[in-house]
């Protein structure tokens, strides 16, 4: 029998499940899964579903799970470059929250609510801080999965970490604040605030068992796969919590743009 993985022969065959082939093969069994459930879903979706922007949504997570697929087999064949690595922890990411934001958009809640809105007239307005706070927490995406499959050093996902409590608490701090009365809006800030204070405990989890104490490590060890796991998963709630609390601000908290009227018209000295 071919040597797993190098034959293409022995893909399609169900290997012995000894050692790390059985995470391997369980990984590649739901993402096939995955796959289904999403078509299933698009096709559904294109069905049935009236608002033509959410049937775009449903092709675009369906093909943001087909390029998922096609990163994790050129991260098999091309033995995990961390670049290509990088980009299929990316895309994974990205098609978490696009399925996210499809179970927000198809709940009844946001079908048959009638939204409470308060315009935001606030510098930088609270939209733009969730907006920031996606953005940073992509940047450390990427750097921590560099990290990982060895692509760059810790100090870069460590120093950008900062940036990330930095931003991530002064949104949830100012949607608290100034609009905890509603609820769409409070209780994901609360939910990416909590799951911060986890993650930053996480991280130096990761960083002791990784770094500190298993940098000699002939194979990672359980302390460390089980931190670097969890650390990896609750940053994938994290990003989609901030996601979903900019859809929610967009929708309760628009910003107020003040008309600005000619200068005559405020001049009292012009008749």
């Amino acid at each position: 029998m071919p040597d797993w993985p190098t034959s293409f022969g022995y893909l399609i065959k169900v290997p012995h499940f000894v050692g790390g082939v059985r995470f391997e093969w369980t990984h590649r069994m739901l993402a096939g899964s995955l796959i289904t459930l999403t078509l299933a879903i698009a096709f559904w979706t294109l069905l049935v579903e009236r608002r033509r922007w959410l049937r775009w949504l449903a092709i675009g997570a369906f093909c943001t799970v087909i390029a998922q697929a096609v990163l994790g087999g050129l991260t098999v064949l091309l033995f995990q470059p961390p670049a290509v690595s990088t980009a299929h922890a990316a895309v994974a990411q990205t098609f978490f929250c696009i399925a996210v934001a499809i179970a927000l958009f198809t709940g009844r809640r946001w079908v048959e609510e009638q939204p409470r809105v308060e315009f935001d007239q606030r510098r930088p307005s609270l939209f733009t801080l969730t907006l920031l706070s996606i953005f940073v927490l992509y940047v450390q995406l990427i750097l921590g999965g560099m990290f990982r499959h060895h692509g760059m050093s810790w100090w870069p996902h460590v120093l950008n970490a900062v940036v990330v409590s930095f931003v991530l608490a002064w949104t949830a701090v100012r949607a608290l604040t100034a609009y905890s009365q509603i609820e769409a809006v409070r209780r994901p800030a609360i939910l990416m605030l909590s799951l911060l204070i986890a993650q930053l405990c996480l991280g130096f989890t990761a960083f002791l068992t990784r770094v500190a104490w298993g940098r000699t490590a002939v194979q990672p060890e359980l302390p460390m796969v089980i931190a670097t796991v969890t650390h990896v998963a609750v940053g994938a709630l994290l990003l989609a919590t901030a996601v979903i609390l900019a859809i929610q601000v967009w929708r309760h908290v628009p910003v107020a743009f003040e008309e600005r009227l000619p200068q005559a018209q405020h001049d009292p000295s012009v008749a």
